[in-house]
């Protein structure tokens, strides 16, 4: 069966469900799965769980989810830009689990890789370790992450084969590989999808057997905070 899908739409069908969890790759706006994420929008899913660096922006990415009230819990690390997911989480409306960067991707990481905790010193003595396991490691203490493993990892790659190969670009290799890897089921949006054999095996970032399901998407590129110099 062939991987690749005409739309975005047609790429969910059957995977999406409500209360599901979403590992969602990207940071900021940069390399953010953005066909996808509207297309879970137009579905109508709801009180979903998404693990994602960030929240997209008001208008663009997450946000979009956000202002449908269709997430009921986000797990991030940073949750700035966003002044709906501040009003939300505020009120009461949104549940946030915060964890730091390292962590988060760890814990992606670890879920891909069939691994169901870790330890780290990242949090130790904060309100992060509320709760959690303590050990001691030659003198120094540590807390138990456990992994996350979702029920869909939604990626954005810059180059993709039919079989699922993915390659990303600069910058948009944050999140991706690491949460492509923790969805029991993952689709990709690439920009451009190239025959099999034409990438170099010691470049591809996410092996294929890893992505279920391809879809070649168009990509805004949203810039999320322009800086200039005079």
């Amino acid at each position: 069966m062939s991987k690749v899908f005409p739309s975005a739409r047609e790429a969910l069908d059957g995977l999406v469900f409500d209360g599901m969890k979403i590992a969602a790759g990207g940071f900021g706006l940069c390399g953010i799965p953005e066909e996808l994420i509207e297309a879970i929008r137009a579905l109508k899913v709801k009180d979903l769980v998404i693990a994602s660096n960030n929240a997209g922006v008001d208008n663009f990415g997450i946000g979009i989810l956000l202002q449908t009230k269709q997430v009921k819990k986000m797990i991030a690390s940073y949750v700035g830009e966003n002044a709906e997911f501040m009003r939300q989480y505020l009120s009461g409306e949104l549940e946030l689990e915060f964890n730091p960067q390292g962590t988060l991707a760890e814990r992606m990481r670890a879920g891909g890789a069939g691994i169901p905790g870790f330890y780290t010193k990242t949090g130790v003595g904060t309100v992060i370790a509320e709760g959690k396991e303590h050990k001691d490691f030659k003198g120094k203490t540590y807390i138990l992450e456990e992994s996350f493993v979702a029920d869909l990892a939604i990626v954005k790659a810059w180059k993709g084969d039919p079989e699922g190969n993915l390659v990303y670009r600069k910058t948009a290799r944050n999140f991706n590989p690491n949460a492509a890897t923790c969805g029991k089921t993952c689709i990709a949006e690439v920009e451009e999808i190239v025959p099999v054999g034409s990438l170099d095996p010691d470049h591809i970032h996410t092996p294929g057997i890893f992505v279920n399901r391809l879809i070649l998407g168009e990509h805004e590129k949203r810039i999320e905070n322009r800086t200039l110099t005079e």
